[in-house]
């Protein structure tokens, strides 16, 4: 089992930055693909990015590439996601999501394990 716990939401204007932490505790957060996910107030929940276990490759979503960087610290048992120039449309609760295959990390009935998630709120 794999708990996750996520941190660093707020409020934050548009064009303002934040970065969202998620703590890994249980198995080592090392074996597992690690990715991000955000939904929306009436929106499915949808794939931000993930990041291998060894950090070697990452993947972004297009509405955030350029924009949001995943990166992880596997002596911490952390993953972080640093959103810059943010967007009144990045509003969402944001997840972070653990699984043993970084191929299938785009999807969301894939992830074996799920935060409780941390909201963004982006003013205009």
């Amino acid at each position: 089992q794999v708990q996750l716990v996520e941190s660093g939401g707020g409020l934050v204007q548009a064009g303002g930055s934040l970065r969202l932490s998620c703590v890994a505790s249980g198995r080592t957060v090392s074996s597992y693909a690690m990715a991000w996910f955000r939904q929306a107030p009436g929106k499915e929940r949808e794939f931000v990015g993930k990041i291998s276990e060894s950090s070697s490759i990452t993947y972004y979503a297009s509405p955030v590439k350029g924009r949001f960087t995943i990166s992880r610290d596997n002596a911490k048992n952390t993953v972080y996601l640093q959103m810059d120039s943010l967007k009144p449309e990045d509003t969402a609760v944001y997840y972070c999501a653990a699984s043993p295959n970084y191929g299938g990390m785009n999807y969301p009935e894939l992830v074996h394990y799920w935060g409780k998630g941390t909201l963004v709120t982006v003013s205009s």
